[in-house]
């Protein structure tokens, strides 16, 4: 293998590029072998793990030769001896060369100066990440690479057609993610040093919904449905109307504490925040509705019997409102007779009693019985909610 001209070749090179020809033109290529993205810890940024194949190839006039043998394939212990390009990745957090069962490197020297230098790296890089629509959210994360030390009237780098190549993406662990392509740039990023190229590859991400539809928004709309049924039951049977929207309250502060332990602490609103929220504010609706029916339906029970024997010692009785039809209702309307007062039980927007119709004040208002709030509420809630999704899925996904 011409060993004595190999070893007179490599000693006679200073290790520097001072002495070789005035700018070095680096052409790079990147194979993705195996691509990992995951979270280190939650409130940092995300990090994600690669592992690549980083080739590079530059001509060094120094190590010309005149033989028979166009290409000579050296190993690992031949890498110390020229001199190879200071290139780092700036977003990396660390970085690893595979060494077993030997150093995973490759060197290979053309007649003609042209050098190939490839080595195995495995590489845990930062990629910040924007979670306004999470979990509906897409991501480029960046591989950028540079000189660390020459600038680019130096060194200059540049890519190989189709520079960037992968490897079988089923062996890929992207457990919340979908690989939606590459993109590779070169930019001129200036410092206090000089100029540099700094060269990027972008991994397309987009972040898979379904672990989030069945850990979250699945239970947060069955909950909610859940809270209707208070609805339907009797306006009477108060611990079973309070215990069904107290149970359906906490279980939406326990999927909210869930949701938001599957994401970094960011301060502002994310897609699931936002429909979490919504969710928790119509399940404490129902049971504020309740809360109000119940009030209307007793407080005015004392007020009608202390006012039943003077209002009747002058005016003759007026029209009462059925409220339903079991015995005890009918006996108490039977008993009891609705003074409206102005200033009183007609000064708020919604009329509560027949009597709030008549007035010239009064025309032209909404009257709404407020003791029938189960029937507006079987209808208000349900509309409103599907309302809700059909803006909010249409929103997210589409626009």
């Amino acid at each position: 293998m011409e060993l004595p001209f190999l070893q007179h070749t490599l000693v006679s090179n200073i290790c520097s590029l001072n002495n070789c020809i005035d700018v070095v033109t680096l052409t790079t290529m990147v194979t993705i072998v195996k691509h990992t993205c995951h979270t280190i810890n939650v409130g940092r940024p995300v990090e994600y793990q690669i592992d690549i194949f980083f080739a590079q190839t530059w001509t060094d006039s120094r190590l010309r030769f005149n033989s028979t043998m166009k290409i000579l394939t050296l190993n690992s212990n031949m890498v110390g001896l020229i001199w190879i390009p200071d290139t780092i990745f700036r977003n990396s957090k660390t970085a690893e060369a595979h060494w077993i069962t030997t150093p995973n490197q490759l060197l290979r020297i053309w007649n003609d100066g042209k050098i190939l230098y490839t080595l195995r790296l495995t590489i845990n890089a930062e990629c910040q990440l924007q979670l306004h629509n999470f979990p509906m959210d897409e991501h480029s994360c960046p591989l950028i690479f540079s000189s660390y030390g020459y600038p680019m009237d130096e060194m200059t780098y540049r890519w190989r057609k189709n520079s960037v190549e992968t490897s079988n993406q089923k062996s890929w662990r992207l457990y919340q993610f979908d690989f939606m392509g590459l993109r590779n740039t070169t930019e001129i990023v200036s410092t206090s040093a000089g100029d540099y190229i700094v060269m990027t590859v972008y991994f397309d991400l987009s972040r898979r919904m379904g672990y989030f539809t069945i850990q979250t928004y699945i239970p947060c709309i069955l909950t909610v449905v859940l809270s209707w049924v208070s609805f339907w039951i009797k306006k009477d049977a108060t611990p079973a109307r309070t215990a069904l929207g107290i149970t359906t309250v906490l279980t939406m502060t326990t999927l909210s504490t869930i949701a938001r332990k599957s994401l970094p602490r960011v301060s502002y609103v994310t897609a699931m925040d936002l429909f979490v929220t919504v969710c928790f504010l119509f399940v404490f609706a129902a049971l504020m509705e309740y809360a109000a029916l119940n009030y209307y339906s007793s407080c005015k029970k004392p007020r009608c019997k202390k006012k039943k024997k003077s209002v009747r010692s002058i005016s003759p009785p007026p029209t009462v409102i059925t409220l339903n039809n079991s015995l005890y209702w009918q006996e108490f309307e039977e008993a009891c007779v609705y003074e409206c007062l102005d200033g009183k039980d007609c000064q708020s927007f919604f009329c509560c009693y027949d009597e709030c119709k008549s007035g010239s004040w009064r025309r032209g208002r909404i009257h709404i019985d407020l003791l029938e709030l189960d029937s507006y509420s079987r209808v208000f809630f349900p509309t409103s909610f599907l309302l809700f999704n059909l803006v909010y899925w249409v929103g997210y996904l589409y626009l």
